[in-house]
């Protein structure tokens, strides 16, 4: 009798240590400085820039695949005409 009581002591020791860190509250996060949301927002605008160039590479090669497979001629300017004169 006094052996199960032990394991059930251990048991639920046990189970408390392992639901409870789950429930524990964090501190919150520190606030940001200045510096370091200029450089966030810097990070991101680099980060939206770069990602406009890609969008912008991958709709040309889109467009040339798209030419290419279609038989689509670019556009080229037109021959200029002749003035009439025989050489």
């Amino acid at each position: 009798m006094r052996k199960r009581a032990i394991v059930a002591v251990l048991t639920a020791g046990l189970a408390i240590g392992t639901v409870a860190p789950v429930y524990a509250k964090l501190p919150p996060a520190p606030a940001k400085t200045d510096a370091e949301k200029a450089a966030d927002a810097a990070k991101a605008a680099a980060a939206k820039a770069k990602a406009a160039e890609e969008q912008t590479k991958a709709e040309d090669r889109a467009v040339a695949n798209y030419r290419k497979n279609k038989g689509i001629a670019d556009p080229k300017a037109a021959p200029a005409a002749k003035s009439g004169k025989k050489k």
